[in-house]
């Protein structure tokens, strides 16, 4: 895991377009090259970020084109292999640039209410709809887990988080998966916040 700390300004360009003006923020740089930007404030959630897979490049300033503004140190060019997807990230100050080895992780270990919640749906996914299939528990991101991936009965994928306390955190929780799961473009995803009491089990099942 590469961080750094740096006054740097962002641009990312393809299906979408958005910015980030010069300010201090931190980068988070992955094994996989996936890059993440966060600031001081907005809990958790990125900025703006690029997914793997794709590849990073660290281009000097003598190979970019003057430009009005100040002349970044570093420019961090991030490419989706997939996709024309382009993030690109300059550095005009870096006050902390570090590297951690931070091993083989050994996963999120769920509490038991949610655990058990998220295999009986799992095992019973078309509780969500008619026809509806489990692709997996625990599915894979760049940015975390969806606790259940699955289709509907139209071939479109659902992301499902369970919480044993339905809010707001939930629902950007799961549209931040959804932003993400998007950029695929053989995935089209919705998104399902079901609160804990809305799940009936059988006593059995409890």
């Amino acid at each position: 895991m590469r961080v750094i700390v740096a006054d740097c300004s962002a641009e990312y360009s393809g299906r979408l377009s958005a910015s980030l003006p010069p300010a201090k923020r931190v980068l988070l740089i992955k094994a996989d090259n996936s890059l993440l930007i966060f600031s001081e404030l907005g809990s958790y959630k990125p900025l703006n970020w690029m997914a793997a897979p794709c590849t990073l490049k660290d281009v000097t300033p003598d190979s970019v084109e003057a430009a009005d503004g100040p002349t970044p140190e570093h420019i961090l060019r991030v490419c989706a292999d997939k996709t024309s997807d382009v993030l690109e990230v300059s550095l005009y100050h870096v006050y902390s640039d570090t590297t951690y080895d931070l091993g083989i992780d050994p996963g999120l270990i769920k509490d038991g209410v949610e655990d058990h919640l998220q295999r009986y749906l799992s095992e019973q996914i078309d509780r969500i709809g008619p026809g509806s299939k489990l692709i997996r528990r625990e599915y894979p991101t760049a940015i975390g887990p969806v606790d259940i991936m699955a289709l509907n009965a139209d071939g479109e994928h659902v992301a499902i988080e369970i919480k044993r306390h339905g809010g707001i955190d939930g629902v950007e929780q799961l549209t931040r998966y959804c932003e993400l799961l998007n950029r695929d473009p053989l995935c089209l995803c919705s998104m399902v916040l079901r609160p804990v009491e809305r799940l009936v089990f059988s006593p059995k099942e409890r």
